[in-house]
């Protein structure tokens, strides 16, 4: 990098990182140390597409729209708990596969590469294809996007951890979600202003422009200068995956973590049934808008606050979010039990889809820079992957069991999944710090 590029960058890092040496390094090592800055802004950029992006394709209000516009309402039931649990549960082997290699952005670009050619793929579908053959395509790509994410999911952390020091981490994170968020608004604007029902074609344009972002996004990152970590598992990737499972009964803390991560799915799995409320009021194209404006402006708005907050105490981020999100998730699901729909004001599912979303942003930052803060090298690779293989196989039977429950009132799975947050509050607060 040029110097006077590089003194820029360092200029701009050290007014964001807001202190007086801003290459003060925490948890990292010298020779990564000097790269900070740049790397800072480089996986910053990336985060700021992938997140773009993923409002875009959000399986919570743009891929439910589409599938109901392409006659496979059906298939919205597995929407989220495919999107989720397809890039969590195979982390243990991708987990110990990463961990043999040294050098770990190359998984993130590939899997960055590889959700530009899944979300290409769904284009092609609504394209070509009709009726619930569209929509099982639609579904069959969202899988193939999911195991992608996972290695995504696996490398991020662990390149973030070499890359990041320790008390930059949450902030990084918050600027990501603000800046993608703060895009999305601007372009939900200008995509849905005086727009009536969506058509195909415009699904089309929005998923191929979603697919390009992914790809900017992976060149983008393959230029991060990555130091070589530890190495390890050179057996069988599956065998020494499994192995792992063994944290959860001879490491405390990480258990108690993961069952407060459990709890606190929550705020993941109750935002689609708000919007089924909202639907079963009025089915309007323009909710859709509505809705995903709803989502960015959440996320534009909490996400540096979350993150600035994550770096005293992602625990006390957590908590906060937590409570939050069972606060509302009962708040609607009671009203809605006891009140009936025509005397709902059309605002109120809206406004509360904002609320807990900003929670959901809350929750998921803060468990993120949690487990990146508790453990170092090797460790903290184990530490996602199996956290995120079990989160996944618990995601699969919540979300089946919460689709099943809808059947008979999707008020009622709000209010459940209301008490499960709150149970998750109240773990979260037993939790150690560990900034």
């Amino acid at each position: 990098m040029p110097s006077e590029r590089r003194d820029a960058t360092d200029k701009l890092y050290a007014l964001i990182a807001n202190e007086e040496d801003a290459r003060a390094c925490k948890d990292i090592s010298d020779s990564a140390c000097r790269d900070v800055p740049k790397n800072f802004f480089l996986i910053l950029a990336s985060l700021v597409l992938t997140k773009l992006g993923d409002l875009l394709v959000s399986p919570k209000t743009v891929l439910a729209w589409l599938l109901t516009t392409i006659g496979a309402p059906g298939l919205v039931a597995w929407l989220v708990p495919i999107r989720e649990s397809g890039s969590l549960v195979p982390q243990m082997a991708i987990g110990a596969w990463v961990r043999r290699k040294p050098v770990r952005k190359w998984f993130w670009v590939s899997g960055s590469l590889g959700q530009a050619g899944s979300v290409a793929a769904m284009a092609a579908s609504v394209w070509l294809l009709e009726g619930m053959t569209a929509g099982y395509a639609v579904i069959a790509s969202l899988v193939t996007f999911s195991l992608a994410r996972g290695f995504c999911s696996v490398s991020m952390k662990d390149v973030q951890g070499k890359c990041v020091p320790k008390s930059r981490r949450g902030r990084l994170g918050g600027l990501a979600t603000t800046l993608g968020g703060s895009a999305t608004v601007v372009l939900t604007v200008l995509l849905f202003w005086e727009r009536g029902e969506p058509s195909e074609l415009f699904y089309i344009l929005l998923l191929l422009l979603a697919a390009g972002l992914w790809v900017l996004a992976g060149l983008i990152f393959a230029s991060v200068d990555e130091v070589e970590g530890e190495t390890g598992g050179g057996g069988n990737a599956l065998r020494e995956a499994f192995s792992h499972m063994a944290l959860l009964q001879d490491d405390k803390p990480f258990r108690h973590f993961v069952i407060t991560r459990a709890l606190l799915l929550c705020s993941a799995l109750a935002s689609p049934y708000f919007v089924v409320l909202a639907q079963q009021q009025n089915d309007s194209g323009w909710l859709l808008g509505v809705f995903l404006l709803a989502s960015s402006l959440a996320s534009s708005i909490s996400a540096s606050f979350w993150g600035w907050m994550a770096d005293r105490s992602s625990r006390q981020v957590m908590i906060r979010g937590a409570a939050i999100a069972s606060s509302v998730c009962l708040v609607v699901g009671l009203t809605s039990l006891a009140t009936t729909s025509s005397l709902i004001p059309s605002w109120l599912y809206p406004l509360a889809f904002f609320a807990l979303s900003i929670a959901h942003a809350g929750v998921r930052l803060g468990r993120k820079t949690y487990l990146v803060d508790m453990a170092d090298g090797n460790k903290r690779t184990d530490y996602t992957a199996v956290s995120n293989t079990v989160i996944g196989l618990l995601l699969l039977v919540a979300g089946g069991l919460s689709a099943l429950a809808s059947l008979i009132s999707s008020a009622a799975v709000i209010v459940m999944l209301g008490m499960m947050g709150l149970i998750g509050t109240v773990s979260a607060m037993a939790l150690k710090e560990v900034e």
